[in-house]
């Protein structure tokens, strides 16, 4: 498995305004991730709380 460089701020912003259609998970190369955040609205928006909460502790260019 290739690992990539994400940005964390990328990442957070798709999360804030696209979490529910899980377009951060998409970006981060999470297909399967994706494909449950947006056929659950994002486990109906809970995740995608806790995935800002993780994405605000994560080091600013972090390796998938």
């Amino acid at each position: 498995m290739k690992t990539r460089l994400m940005d964390k701020r990328t990442s957070l912003l798709l999360c804030v305004f696209l979490g529910i259609f899980g377009a951060h998970k998409f970006y981060e190369g999470r297909f399967g991730m994706g494909f449950l955040y947006f056929f659950t609205a994002g486990f109906m928006g809970i995740a995608v709380l806790v995935d800002i909460i993780v994405l605000i502790h994560q080091p600013t260019k972090y390796y998938i």
